[in-house]
């Protein structure tokens, strides 16, 4: 009784309700109970308003669980760490242990471009330089691999005429034709254009070749050494050290060194914007053509990513032209994803489905390979060669997987066409940092300096060659500005904006706070208290009526007396 307010009826609990509630309106109600019309208008407002402010809220509800983002965009300054720098040098080496095959198959390019175009390419033009990389202790591995491997013949080059062509001209496109294991699915990988035909078509077979070379050797542990590519490398006026390098071998784009892969040393923390500050490096540009036909490009690839960073030169790289010197400004933004029920992100990967097969921190990119390469083991049987190999997996290779090509060309272009569930596997990090890239040429040395340039070098650097500046390139890397962009996510709708706006519909409609919804929950259980009690008023009144009713006379229940008992 001290909680709940007694009514003898409803109607007088609503009344007093409507005459003392905060919420607008509700008097009017009962105020005017001798006109109907009145009340049956205010009725129908006070309706109305509960109609369109639960509209409203279900409109908020509703946008709330789409977990909108809003961007907000930051700037900082402060010094900050320079980024790794990757350079390569576009001249992948010719490993002893597979020259022969190499060579085999720089004569079976010879022969397909003759059949192609007609033209007469000798075999000194496609393998320059005889001058091959030795690998040490593996001369058993190197006989076995000699007998084993034999270079197919199935994947030959042919002209076949464009379906898709109208115009009346004589276009034809280029490719080779790849089977499965049983010869009744086949398709012709092709191209428009016959040279880029001829590149896919060499690699593929470079893929099976050095699939030969022994996975657990160390490819760029061979006695090279930077100089042989960077004769000259300053930071911020003072020379490189040693340990700001580190060494590794790319199938397709050479010998490469990346600079700064840490991030954790001093020495490369930015505290002042401009080219001086930055990392100048004097390079070697020099075309060797160890392997012509894989690598057709001549200078340097150059790549600025992030540190720890496996750098994936085949998607974000850039070209250093010979007899160049090239500036490249960089600013840098840095992204930063909500992730949860608001994006799907990670934060070190550890969360993702697909077991990372590099070494160095999440990205996108080695997401996707490793995904790749998971399905690819598991579908074809064996692994791409560019990209690392699972636990107890090999690369392919054509004489003990003939039907390789055929199933990593299919799921490759499922790859890109987004129908592989890689995508949605791999989440873009939850934090990153990109990089906008801004560069300037000219060339170098001039006519005028090129002498004392190429004698300063070949002083120092044992510098010898006559190309007169086609075999050497500068560039500089440098912040343009230390202050960075960041692009942060924000929910649209957060918890505290989301009260607040059903707050100020509450207060639009019915003119109340957050009090008058108390009341409404007041009167409810008033309400429901009363109908218990009448309840058992009744059930109570019904069970004193029984316990008062005049006793029944016994009888006999005799077949006889059955007519009284009746009565």
């Amino acid at each position: 009784e001290g909680l709940i307010e007694f009514y003898d009826s409803f109607k007088e609990m609503f009344e007093f309700f409507c005459k003392n509630t905060t919420i607008h309106g509700t008097i009017r109600l009962v105020c005017s109970d001798s006109n109907r019309m009145k009340t049956a208008f205010w009725t129908l407002l006070l309706l109305a308003s509960f109609g369109m402010l639960y509209w409203q809220f279900a409109l908020m509800f509703s946008q709330y669980w789409a977990y909108p983002v809003v961007l907000t965009m930051s700037v900082h300054s402060k010094p900050k760490m320079f980024p790794a720098i990757t350079i390569c040098n576009l001249d992948p080496y010719r490993f002893e242990l597979v020259s022969e095959h190499l060579a085999q198959l720089d004569r079976m390019a010879e022969e397909s471009i003759a059949f192609l175009y007609g033209i007469n390419t000798s075999a000194s033009s496609l393998h320059v330089s005889e001058e091959n990389i030795h690998v040490k202790d593996l001369p058993s591995i190197g006989n076995v691999s000699r007998a084993g491997f034999r270079l197919s013949q199935n994947f030959s080059l042919l002209r076949m005429p464009d379906p898709s062509n109208r115009s009346g001209k004589k276009l034809s496109s280029v490719g080779f034709r790849l089977c499965n294991a049983t010869g009744g699915s086949c398709f012709y990988k092709t191209y428009s254009s016959g040279m880029n035909a001829i590149l896919e078509w060499y690699r593929f077979h470079y893929m099976n070749i050095m699939s030969q070379m022994p996975v657990i050797i160390n490819i760029s542990d061979h006695e090279e050494q930077i100089e042989d590519m960077v004769y000259s490398c300053q930071y911020d006026g003072e020379p490189c050290r040693p340990s700001d390098y580190v060494h590794f071998h790319h199938p397709v784009f050479g010998s490469c060194y990346t600079f700064n892969s840490k991030g954790t040393d001093s020495f490369w923390t930015a505290t002042k914007p401009g080219i001086s500050y930055g990392l100048s490096l004097i390079l070697r540009a020099e075309q060797k053509d160890h392997i012509p036909l894989l690598s057709t490009v001549a200078g340097v690839k150059v790549m600025i990513h992030n540190h720890n960073q496996t750098p994936f030169l085949e998607h974000e790289g850039f070209d250093i032209r010979p007899g160049i010197a090239t500036t490249i400004g960089i600013q840098q933004d840095e992204v930063n994803r909500l992730g949860g029920n608001y994006g799907k992100c990670t934060t070190d990967g550890s969360d993702v489905n697909v077991k990372l097969l590099y070494n160095n921190s999440y990205t996108l990119q080695a997401c996707l390979h490793s995904c790749f390469q998971h399905i690819m083991v598991q579908k074809c049987g064996c692994g791409y060669y560019y990209y690392p190999l699972p636990p107890g997996a090999e690369y392919c290779d054509y004489n003990k997987q003939p039907a390789w090509g055929h199933c990593f060309y299919q799921l490759y272009s499922r790859l890109r066409n987004h129908h592989l569930n890689c995508f949605d596997q791999c989440p873009k990090p939850c934090r990153e940092s990109l990089y906008r890239v801004t560069a300037g040429t000219a060339k170098w040395p001039s006519v005028k300096s090129q002498d004392w340039v190429r004698q300063a070098l070949r002083h120092q650097n044992g510098y010898n060659s006559t190309s007169n500046r086609l075999d050497i390139a500068k560039v500089t890397i440098f912040y343009q500005q230390l202050y960075y962009q960041s692009v942060n996510e924000s929910p649209l709708l957060s918890e505290n904006l989301l009260l607040s706006s059903m707050g100020s519909q509450w207060s639009l409609w019915f003119g109340s706070s957050v009090l008058s919804v108390v009341e409404m929950f007041e009167l409810l259980i008033d309400t429901l208290v009363l109908s218990l009690l009448f309840c058992y008023q009744r059930f109570r009144a019904k069970t004193l009526k029984v316990a008062h009713a005049p006793p029944i006379p016994s009888v006999s229940l005799a077949l006889e007396n059955y007519r009284v008992v009746q009565e």
